[in-house]
């Protein structure tokens, strides 16, 4: 099976997911201040880990859904022009 390993995903995933909970967790306190809405670290930290988790649970899903339907999309395709053209695709393997 050709495309990203489950390993390298959840690496992918992991990297970008920890930069966006840097991002967020930074971004709060002025978007709060600029809202005039209360703030306490606490409550920044917990809000932005369950996002941050939610992110990369999505974010995997999403990548893992891809990895697997993009290969089943070409099994599919090569399966139609296999039978377009009469080829006997497991004889060519």
């Amino acid at each position: 099976m050709s495309g990203q390993t489950r390993l390298v995903s959840l690496i992918e995933v992991a990297i970008g997911t920890a930069l966006g909970f840097v991002v967020s967790f930074l971004l709060w306190p002025p978007i709060a201040y600029l809202h005039d809405m209360p703030y306490t670290v606490a409550s920044n930290f917990s809000i932005t880990v369950i996002f941050t988790v939610s992110s990369l649970l999505r974010q995997y899903a999403v990548r893992r859904f891809f990895a697997r339907g993009m290969h089943m999309l070409a099994v599919r395709l090569a399966r139609r022009l296999a039978g377009r053209f009469d080829l006997d695709m497991e004889r060519n393997r």
